[in-house]
């Protein structure tokens, strides 16, 4: 059995990680999801002001709580903060899910201002971040793809809530270090990815001497139609995790 700490992306919670705790939990295995500050009131839109540290002290202090060493698993800006926690600390295990790139998300959001002007200008002007997850058409096209379920997608709108502008400025200005990590890192990207791209996800997976694992269907894939197959991948890395043990 191993020990899985599940780290959620901007705008989500530990909520989004519940089917994956389950399937691990199929497989023999314990997965704990992490509330992120902030992130513990789905659907609401009160504007956060959580700086990454505070994101990166509460999945310290998530691991400490674990019976023992856990693979530690962070999906899209999750991803991001644990990159930022693996370059002062080290975990059996690390799976990136959909991550922040390398080089950050200066890119991505230059993409996305591109696609929603509007929207974005609004949020860089007001600080508030609610308004690019407030239509469920913008959340298929985000997260999901063209054949995931709209049960699943209004279900997940309804979920989302607002995320700190302080924490989405340090994805753009201080990209992730992966020269400084040592823990073993598996990445994951999603084929139909409207945020980060499969190019983006390759790239951050070279950069940690590994090839990314490609998975059909969008962003989140913890919800999404390839969520069994993310089961899988983890299952594997749990059982790599045994064999080095």
């Amino acid at each position: 059995m191993a020990e899985f700490l599940l780290v959620h992306g901007a705008w989500h919670g530990g909520w989004c990680w519940n089917e994956v705790v389950d399937g691990l939990a199929r497989r023999g295995h314990r997965a704990t999801a992490v509330d992120l500050p902030g992130h513990d009131r789905p659907g609401d839109t009160t504007r956060l002001w959580n700086r990454i540290p505070d994101y990166t002290a509460a999945v310290r202090d998530a691991i400490e709580a674990c019976p023992s060493p856990p693979v530690l698993v962070g999906h899209s800006m999750g991803g991001y903060v644990v990159q930022r926690l693996l370059e002062t600390a080290s975990v059996p295990q690390a799976v990136l899910v959909a991550s922040v790139p390398r080089r950050g998300v200066l890119a991505p959001n230059l993409r996305l201002a591109r696609e929603h002007p509007i929207e974005v200008l609004r949020a860089s002007c007001t600080l508030d971040y609610s308004g690019l997850v407030a239509d469920a058409d913008r959340v298929r096209e985000l997260f999901f793809h063209a054949g995931t379920p709209d049960a699943t997608v209004r279900a997940t709108h309804a979920s989302l809530q607002n995320e700190s502008a302080l924490a989405i400025l340090t994805m753009i200005a201080r990209p992730p270090r992966p020269k400084a990590v040592t823990s073993p890192v598996t990445v994951v990207a999603a084929e139909a990815d409207a945020i980060f791209t499969v190019a983006e996800q390759q790239d951050l997976a070279a950069a940690y001497g590994t090839t990314a694992r490609i998975v059909p269907g969008g962003h989140d894939i913890m919800l999404d139609t390839a969520r069994d197959t993310l089961v899988d991948i983890l299952d594997g890395v749990a059982d790599r995790r045994s064999e080095g043990a």
